[in-house]
């Protein structure tokens, strides 16, 4: 029975001395399958318990769009629960975050990131010809991703938003909620102010491609303006308001 027992805590300590050395390009491979290739870390270095690289989203054609310095460590007491925690720290966030790891479901931590409006155009390929400006803040309140659904919120603001094809600056500050309640996500976007007047709705199952309505409204003083720049990507409804339908 000895032999036995000393036979399991050498074959434990051979598991963990390979997980531990596992190379942090690991990570890359994992992003590469989530996001359907769409994101990368680039210049990996470390191992997947603490490590640092480029995180990368790419457009539609596999072009690097977007990069920010994403480091990781794990934190040790989150594996007598069997879970992966690690302490995340990317250069636009306004501090570090958790991201819990189990069997089930990935749960990330409150994070405030602050992202160039460009990364609209990278989640939102339609949105992408109006080379949006400025900044945009995402804060994330508690998410957990899983196989049947996704819990919590996340909010995005984009404030004194603007685009290089119209002169018209800012367009408008703006603010989109995303919910996620187990299988259904809700999206709503509304307008805090500004010429450019947008509102939208959309709901969709959870793995599904999102489905999302809004409507556009210009008001009369910057109609001649703006309206050129809405045809780019909307259908044109009546005088003033446009309509676009993201899937």
């Amino acid at each position: 029975m000895k032999r036995w027992r000393l036979l399991a805590v050498g074959f434990g300590a051979y598991a963990i001395g390979l997980i531990v050395t596992v190379p942090a390009t690991f990570v890359d491979a994992g992003l590469q399958r989530a996001g359907s290739g769409r994101l990368r870390l680039a210049e990996a270095q470390g191992t997947v318990w603490s490590g640092a690289g480029r995180l990368e989203i790419r457009d539609a054609g596999g072009r690097a769009g977007l990069a920010v310095r994403l480091a990781w460590r794990i934190m040790p007491s989150a594996l007598l629960r069997a879970r992966l925690a690690y302490e995340v720290e990317l250069d636009q966030a306004s501090s570090r975050f958790p991201v819990t790891i189990s069997l089930s479901h990935i749960e990330v931590g409150n994070a405030d990131i602050r992202l160039p409006a460009a990364a609209l155009g990278l989640a939102v390929p339609k949105l992408a010809p109006l080379r949006l400006t400025s900044d945009v803040m995402l804060r994330l309140a508690g998410l957990s991703f899983g196989r049947t659904g996704m819990q919590g919120s996340t909010t995005l603001q984009w404030r004194a938003a603007g685009s290089a094809y119209t002169p018209i600056s800012p367009l408008g500050d703006y603010e989109l909620r995303v919910e996620g309640h187990g299988p259904v996500v809700r999206a709503s976007l509304r307008t805090l102010q500004g010429p450019l007047q947008l509102d939208g709705q959309g709901s969709w199952a959870y793995g599904d491609n999102p489905v999302f309505l809004a409507t556009a409204r210009i008001t009369p003083e910057h109609q001649r303006q703006l309206a050129p720049l809405l045809r780019l990507i909307a259908l044109e409804r009546g005088e003033g308001r446009f309509e676009l339908q993201l899937k």
